[in-house]
């Protein structure tokens, strides 16, 4: 970065200084276990003579312990795209008004947990419920290791509750479909779209109307014809930045296919794609007839609903990288709850 005409080319510049800080904290943390270490060396030796010191030397110790607990996260983040940037899409399964209002929950958790870890948290493409909810939704989050971490709540989501909707009060069982993709850099020659084999169409955004509703066609939607992919966005004013959210939306989707035929094995990238009903969740998150989320891969679990649908659920996608990792298998079991 200190060579002669490193800043010519700005946009080359940004990435690098952005590949920087990632490794610059890294080796940050790297060098604090260092310090933590000999400091606790030297309180050992000290305590030779001031057995005070042995106190010192044990705080230190145990402080060291639950950083190496933290960096054993970081080695967990080996495929190619942890790092970047993640698309995610939740879509509702079986149960109508009840599901899309499910789906609209989940919304809420990822966003909260994005911005819980300082990501970006962009709508690529919205479509709202008929009653309550959402029909499908996209979103673009960007921060380090994004991907590595969301990629852990692919598959289906379940809940049960006492249904809002329900004026007789029963118990309903709604279920979420929960998809996530890296987001490839522009750079990222693996995937390359070729223009003869997209068909593009454009149409006017949603909007609740009014004096700012969108009165040109600026929504983009690709259909990929080899591969019958179609992916849409209209989250922009402008067609442009519609279509280039569209098109790495689309990349990534490719890649994920491409990834599928040569591994074959689906859960390897994109996660066990079911029939979003019965026997196949990954989580289930139980409002009654008590409170519990439980993941059926890694059995990881806790009572505080709440604070899971306020974002807090790292726990959960570190459980299921450290059983990956470890090679469990991570199949969801039939468990009901």
């Amino acid at each position: 970065m200190s060579a002669p005409g490193f800043w010519d080319n700005m946009e080359d510049a940004q990435k690098t200084a952005q590949r920087l800080a990632p490794l610059k904290k890294t080796l940050d943390e790297i060098q604090a276990l260092d310090r933590l270490l000999e400091d606790a060396r030297t309180a050992y030796e000290l305590s030779e003579e001031e057995p005070d010191y042995l106190e010192e030397c044990a705080g230190l110790l145990k402080e060291l312990a639950g950083k190496l607990a933290e960096m054993e996260i970081e080695v967990l983040f080996s495929d190619a795209y942890d790092k970047g940037n993640a698309i995610i899409s939740l879509h509702p399964g079986a149960g109508g008004t009840e599901s899309q209002d499910w789906t609209e929950m989940l919304l809420r958790m990822f966003v909260r947990w994005g911005e819980r870890r300082g990501y970006s948290v962009e709508t690529l493409d919205y479509l709202p419920g008929d009653e309550a909810g959402v029909k499908s939704v996209t979103l673009h989050i960007k921060g380090d290791k994004a991907y590595g971490y969301l990629k852990a709540e692919k598959g289906i989501h379940r809940l049960v509750r006492i249904s809002p909707f329900d004026a007789s009060g029963r118990r309903h069982t709604s279920f979420s479909a929960v998809d996530v993709l890296p987001e490839l850099e522009d750079g990222d020659n693996e995937i390359v779209l070729d223009p003869e084999e997209l068909k593009v169409d454009t149409y006017r955004s949603g909007g609740a109307g009014g004096q700012h509703v969108n009165k040109t066609d600026s929504a983009v939607r690709i259909t990929h014809i080899p591969s019958g992919i179609v992916v849409q966005c209209q989250s922009e004013r402008s067609q442009i930045q519609n279509r280039a959210s569209a098109e790495r939306i689309l990349k990534a989707k490719l890649l994920d296919l491409k990834r599928q035929e040569q591994e074959q094995a689906v859960a390897s990238l994109r996660g066990e794609q079911q029939e979003i009903a019965w026997g196949s969740q990954i989580r289930s998150y139980v409002f009654h007839p008590y409170s519990m989320v439980k993941d059926h891969r890694t059995k990881h679990e806790t009572g505080n609903v709440q604070a899971v649908m306020d974002g807090d659920i790292t726990g959960f996608m570190e459980a299921w990288l450290k059983a990956r990792a470890a090679g469990a298998n991570l199949a969801a079991d039939n468990e009901d709850m």
